[in-house]
């Protein structure tokens, strides 16, 4: 019997942006599929909603994954799909597997020879990068940079080295209610001639980008507080 094709579906970054960022395959793609992996089944039916959903949620099966599932033997994910039907792979925002869980349900679905499909859909990563007027030829995404504040100034300086001698971005996020420490540290620690671009609630109505020199980020006053935001060194 054919397996089922895992779909990896792109969720939108920010409130009423799904008919900005979803093309029309998609949405007849969730609307042909009953079966999700989730990273948080809340945030997934809330999406699946905003992306033009027509069939009832009631009438969905969702499997829960990564921290918010007891579970820890994915296998029991693959029924379905070992059964040939179609499903589809989901994080919080963004794009399932970067920057974001899922990469090990992807991985699996390898390794027992189903297909997987990539969607096209919003990443915060390269919607910044493309945004930012910095290296796009060379650039490494680190996730989350250290919370103690000895280890996260270093992490900075090195961050901001490798751009110098690699000649590439330095990408990096944090939790939005520490982002105005982040850009604090961020003033405090680099180079005046260093630049750093922030971009905030990318695809939201209120979307931000800002790129300059930490020179001219230091004579103005930012508040992100609380609100999603992707940092980005360049030297």
């Amino acid at each position: 019997m054919p397996t089922g094709t895992l779909f990896l579906i792109p969720v939108p970054l920010a409130d009423n942006s799904a008919n900005k960022v979803l093309t029309t395959y998609q949405q007849e793609i969730i609307n042909n599929i009953r079966t999700y992996i989730v990273e948080n089944e809340k945030t997934a039916r809330y999406w699946l909603k905003s992306m033009n959903l027509h069939t009832p949620q009631s009438e969905l099966s969702i499997h829960v994954y990564g921290k918010h599932s007891e579970k820890n033997d994915i296998s029991t994910y693959f029924k379905e799909l070992e059964a040939g039907v179609d499903v589809g792979l989901m994080s919080e925002a963004g794009c399932p597997a970067v920057a974001d869980p899922g990469s090990e349900i992807v991985a699996e679905a390898h390794r027992r020879k189903i297909k997987v499909a990539p969607m096209v859909g919003p990443s915060s990563i390269l919607l910044a990068l493309m945004g930012s007027g910095f290296s796009g030829q060379s650039f490494t995404f680190h996730g989350y940079l250290p919370i103690d504040k000895v280890q996260r100034s270093k992490k900075i300086k090195e961050l901001e080295l490798n751009s110098q001698r690699l000649d590439q971005t330095q990408i990096f996020i944090e939790t939005p209610f520490r982002n105005n420490q982040m850009l604090e540290e961020l003033l405090k620690t680099c180079s005046a001639k260093t630049k750093l671009c922030v971009g905030v609630n990318l695809t939201g109505e209120d979307e931000q980008i800002i790129s300059q020199s930490i020179e001219l980020w230091r004579k103005q006053k930012a508040d992100f507080h609380k609100k999603p935001a992707i940092f980005l060194l360049y030297r």
